[in-house]
């Protein structure tokens, strides 16, 4: 049998298998049709899983196959275009044939519960590039360890959206070598660079490379300038004042498009020789406000304590922005350089000897200051399952109307969007517990889904009542 006559075949009949089910679905009787509906949706995202695995274990054997055809070639020539055929055969570009062919071998040779996961269907192909590459600075030993952490069992990741897992990845890679991580990152921050790109419609993407901390202030601080515009009755949506308050910001513009006199931005285009008139939106006239930037450490951390628990990352946020995690040299460095221009501050919460956050309440409807606070430090983005929005909303679990409490247990952050559709008809959530603390959302259908709050900085000492330090300054944009 040749290889067509194998391939055409089983690809066919598998294509058919799931036409028909999702044909199937749409027979049911309505009352029927949208718990079916669910259900095989979450099958199929199984199924494209466990896909992907195959196609990288196939990828490997191709590779294979090539070289040992190549045996009597230079090295250097044995596996030239083997990512190419992988991108022709995936309607790829070559770029990612190549991406697809690294992993593939990570996959197959390194990492052995990814791998497993993909196959049974509950670990993506997108997160598994990302345990990859946020390991590859690792020796085997520590990959394959954070490897079987996160990925021998399901109920680990259950329920994390991609930032908070890569985050989680990043976090461990620090834990297990924090040499390397600083290393990694004096390298990153040296790569700071700028890059444009053409979009639909007579658009660029413009992005920046920037150091964490400088990341998140100056996306806060956008933020902040939309927020204070809109509440004065701007009718640009957030998004449009943020691109337009970074717009004039740069070029500091005098209305014609030109940079203004004296400014940076001037002497930058008179170095260049040139300059072409073009249309820069006008910036609100909201002054550009400071923002908090939020570093929450473990105590052994802020204090350098020998051990594992002074080498553990913290995790730098601002409001709106999701928080990332940074290596322990790089916090203490942050937190030193803010207290010595005076900015620095420490605000104490108080942890269990689990490393959870001690409950408030408040008598009042809204979430008073301090307690939206403890709910944006312990939550640290959207909770509802696998959304890792920035938190713009403090929500009651249990509704206020239903009785539900003013507190931290009866408190959860959600994006916008989460919390518009949690009131929708027959979607609820209650906490389903409270160490850690989780929600359990149920949908129209009666499908559950839950949600545990991420695990804080472990403390120094986990037998006793401690503090959790929040180091808390102000970084300019």
């Amino acid at each position: 049998m040749d290889s067509a006559t194998f391939a055409t075949p089983v690809a066919t009949d598998l294509r058919e298998q799931v036409l028909a089910l999702a044909g199937a679905v749409g027979d049911l009787e309505a009352d029927q049709r949208d718990v079916a509906a669910v259900d095989l949706l979450g099958e199929l995202e199984s199924l494209k899983n466990t896909v992907a695995a195959a196609q990288a274990r196939l990828s490997v054997l191709l590779q294979d196959t090539r070289v040992a055809q190549r045996s009597h070639q230079p090295v250097a020539m044995r596996e030239r275009g083997i990512g190419a055929e992988v991108a022709l055969a995936r309607r790829e570009s070559p770029h990612r044939g190549g991406i697809h062919l690294g992993l593939a071998v990570v996959l197959c040779a390194e990492l052995p519960h990814t791998l497993a996961a993909m196959e049974a269907g509950w670990c993506s192909e997108w997160r598994a590039i990302q345990l990859a590459q946020g390991t590859a600075c690792l020796s085997l030993t520590d990959r394959q360890s954070i490897d079987a952490e996160l990925m021998s069992d399901p109920a680990t990741t259950d329920g994390w959206g991609d930032r908070r897992f890569r985050a989680e990845v990043d976090r461990l890679a620090y834990v297990a070598d924090p040499v390397a991580a600083v290393e990694r990152r004096a390298k990153a921050v040296a790569q700071r660079h700028t890059s444009l790109r053409p979009a639909p419609d007579g658009m660029t993407r413009f992005s920046a490379m920037l150091p964490l901390e400088q990341g998140v202030a100056v996306h806060a601080t956008l933020g902040r300038v939309a927020d204070v515009a809109r509440a004065a009755g701007d009718e640009r949506t957030r998004g449009q004042v943020m691109a337009d308050a970074l717009v004039a910001a740069v070029l500091e513009g005098r209305g014609d498009g030109r940079p203004r006199a004296g400014s940076v931005a001037e002497s930058v285009v008179a170095r260049a020789g040139s300059w072409e008139q073009t249309v820069v939106p006008t910036a609100p006239a909201a002054p550009v406000v400071p923002v908090a930037v939020h570093v929450v450490v473990s105590d052994a951390t802020l204090l350098n304590l020998p051990g594992e628990g002074g080498d553990e990352p913290g995790w730098v946020s601002a409001p709106g922005v999701t928080p990332v995690p940074l290596p322990a040299d790089d916090v203490r460095d942050l937190v030193a350089r803010a207290d010595e221009a005076g900015l620095a501050s420490l605000r104490r919460l108080y942890a269990d000897p689990g490393g959870q956050l001690v409950a408030m309440e408040s008598r009042s409807r809204a979430f008073p200051a301090g307690l939206a606070q403890f709910l944006a430090v312990r939550d640290r983005s959207c909770r509802t399952a696998y959304c890792d929005a920035p938190a713009r909303h403090r929500d009651h679990v249990r509704t206020w109307a239903d009785g539900g409490p003013t507190t931290a247990e009866n408190g959860q952050g959600l994006c916008e969007a989460c919390n518009q559709a949690k009131e929708a008809t027959d979607w609820s959530a209650q906490v389903a517990d409270t160490d850690p603390h989780t929600v359990e959302t149920t949908t129209p259908t009666g499908h559950r889904h839950r949600s545990r709050a991420p695990g804080l900085p472990p403390p120094r000492d986990h037998a006793s009542l401690i503090e959790v330090r929040l180091a808390d300054f102000l970084l300019s944009a």
